[in-house]
């Protein structure tokens, strides 16, 4: 695949002082969400009643990200990932990612899609720079996938799939959120799907977020998952590409007959054990809000500063108000229910 590019020197000191917060962690990473719009409906993202899309002179330009990733770079972010909605269904990304690949300091650009319009794009989106790419997938089965995703478009994933893998992504991530009475009974299916393919099959804890109807009897913990799948394998912990700060807990996968597995699984395990401590993420929305939490509603609008006139600087300061803000971590599993944040497609996957 091709590799994230290397830093300079010069690019590996930020002009201005890090982005620290209070409790000591460095942030280096930002994921945009270009867009509210999606092709599916996938349970656990979409409220069932969809949402209020915005109009299209509330989201970001390109330029207006660009500018602002350039603000983050300048404070220490090396890696930016691009999410939605289904961040393919914007026109001109291959360009997008083209311009971010090329601003100083940027060493990853990084996507995460649903798969459906991936075919036709996989090999321009590595040619233009794009180094990772995380694709979802909740199922091994066709009539499942529509009851997840409300919508027909299994083959177009799994081509999608395959031609991100002949694109040279590798190790690609497959993203699967596990539902109790939903999908958990495919977990050796999907660890099997890796079985001869440099794929990292990561297995998502269920998180609630507005509209998605969770409730702690769907939740399948890492504890759950990680028991069953030692019934037939053996999984010992690999180095993980992030080190302290790398939200999935990887691990190796051998079978009963010793033989080890082409990929690898993972575990997200945000609900049950989680990884608060080290994280090094912000979230820009489609709007242009700044997250530093996904679980927390607390969010600054960069946007409505950009389009005043505010420089550089103005902007930075509103950054580093948001990080000073950031919780330690977010609150337990029924409060986070509670809490009056946006539902998942509109914060950004």
């Amino acid at each position: 695949m091709q590799a994230d590019r290397p830093l300079t020197p010069a690019a590996l000191q930020p002009v201005r002082p890090p982005l620290i917060d209070t409790f000591g962690r460095r942030h280096t990473y930002l994921r945009v969400s270009i867009t509210e719009r999606c092709n599916l409906r996938c349970l656990y993202c979409m409220p069932a009643a969809g949402i209020p899309l915005k109009p299209r002179e509330d989201l970001l330009t390109f330029e207006e990200i660009i500018r602002l990733v350039r603000v983050f770079a300048r404070l220490g972010i090396d890696k930016v990932r691009l999410t939605g909605g289904e961040p393919l269904v914007r026109r001109g990304v291959e360009g997008l990612v083209r311009e971010l690949a090329a601003i100083a300091g940027i060493g990853t650009v990084a996507m995460s899609t649903n798969g459906v319009l991936l075919a036709e794009k996989a090999a321009e989106l590595r040619a233009a720079g794009l180094s990772r790419l995380n694709i979802s997938l909740d199922t091994l089965r066709p009539e499942r996938f529509e009851r997840i995703a409300l919508r027909r478009n299994f083959e177009q994933v799994m081509g999608g799939i395959e031609a991100a893998l002949a694109a040279g992504f590798a190790p690609l991530k497959l993203n699967c959120v596990v539902m109790r009475g939903i999908n958990d009974d495919e977990l050796t299916d999907f660890v099997e799907f890796a079985r001869t393919r440099p794929i990292q099959m990561r297995l998502i804890e269920f998180m609630p977020f507005h509209g998605n109807a969770w409730s702690g009897d769907k939740l399948v913990s890492y504890g759950e998952m990680r028991t069953a799948l030692e019934r037939d394998y053996r999984l010992e912990p690999a180095a993980g590409e992030d080190g302290a700060s790398n939200v999935a807990r990887e691990f190796t996968v051998t079978d009963r007959r010793g033989r080890r597995l082409a990929g690898s699984v993972g575990f997200i395990t945000s609900m049950t054990r989680d990884f608060c401590g080290a994280c090094s993420r912000l979230r820009l929305t489609a709007d242009g809000s700044i997250k530093s939490c996904l679980l927390h509603p607390a969010e600054a609008s960069l946007r409505d500063a950009l389009r005043a006139g505010a420089g550089d600087e103005e902007l930075e300061r509103r950054i580093r108000r948001a990080v000073s803000l950031k919780p330690y971590g977010h609150e337990p599993m029924g409060a986070i229910d509670a809490e009056r944040n946006r539902s998942m497609t509109a914060i950004g996957g």
